[in-house]
């Protein structure tokens, strides 16, 4: 995921897909860029998510490292202005931190993460009335499109619709 930021801390934000961002390239490859002048006020913010399934908490994580064009890291704060909106007025309102960097547990790099804590207990809310679906075999598919429909949204990401399709 792409997210276009200005460097003069605006409300503006511009998501785009990598497609986008190719176009993108395309028109600004037709000039020199030996003759311009180099200018920050949108900046590319490149984000990548992964999916783990903590042995010790016993559900899937969300981790994800974000940073810019040129393979800068971002910082925390700097993430915070990124996230939705919903997202970004929790972590002002709690003392609670919700999103953590650790060790990626495949990877070992440092990578963000949300914090699985809680997770088990609203799945299990979530889920209630699937008995059904377990019955079936469609348990797992289920309960992981569930699990992102929620999780996603905290960092902007979307459920495809195909995928909620598939999965009931």
């Amino acid at each position: 995921m792409c997210v276009l930021v200005s460097a003069e801390d605006s409300n503006e934000e511009v998501s785009c897909t990598v497609e986008e961002e190719a176009g993108f390239s395309e028109i600004e490859g037709a000039a020199d860029s030996a003759t311009l002048v180099q200018s920050n006020r949108h900046e590319a913010h490149y984000y990548d998510f992964h999916i783990v399934y903590s042995a010790s908490y016993r559900v899937p994580v969300l981790y994800f490292r974000a940073y810019c064009s040129d393979g800068t890291p971002l910082l925390l704060n700097e993430i915070e202005k990124d996230l939705p909106a919903c997202s970004s007025k929790v972590l002002l309102e709690t003392k609670w931190t919700f999103i953590t960097q650790e060790e990626h547990p495949f990877l070992n790099r440092p990578w963000y993460k949300l914090h699985p804590c809680g997770t088990s207990e609203w799945m299990k809310l979530l889920c209630l009335g699937d008995e059904v679906a377990a019955k079936n075999g469609l348990a797992i598919e289920l309960y992981l499109v569930s699990w992102f429909s929620v999780v996603g949204q905290v960092v902007g990401l979307k459920t495809p619709l195909e995928m909620v399709k598939k999965s009931v």
